[in-house]
């Protein structure tokens, strides 16, 4: 399968995904950092991959998103952006309402939080 359609399927395939530098418990970057702990602490579920041990997503997703760095927040297919504007969202109280309705959209709303 080639990166792109792997790209393309991991993004159909997870309601909110975080393309970062590590992960979520080990993040890599400061800005991954900074991005998975506001999405950590909207309290759904999400999906992440880890750049750095996919080197190849990592050299082609810039090119797809049209968006060049990283991390990068994905909900519902739509690329929603990276960490000033994961963290801006966050501290509005836009990111908790889009994670939700993602989450419950999935059926994966977290059970007894």
């Amino acid at each position: 399968m080639a990166i792109i359609d792997t790209i393309k399927q991991q993004i159909s395939e997870n309601p909110i995904l975080i393309y970062m530098k590590g992960s979520p418990n080990a993040p890599q970057c400061g800005f991954s950092m900074r991005a998975s702990q506001a999405l950590m602490q909207c309290g759904q579920r999400f999906a992440y991959v880890d750049i750095l041990s996919n080197p190849e997503i990592r050299a082609e997703l810039p090119k797809y998103a049209n968006w060049p760095t990283f991390p990068q927040l994905w909900v519902n297919g739509e690329l929603v952006g990276g960490c000033d504007i994961v963290i801006e969202m966050f501290e509005s109280g836009e990111l908790k309402t889009l994670i939700d309705e993602a989450a419950a959209q999935s059926g994966e709303e977290a059970k007894g939080e």
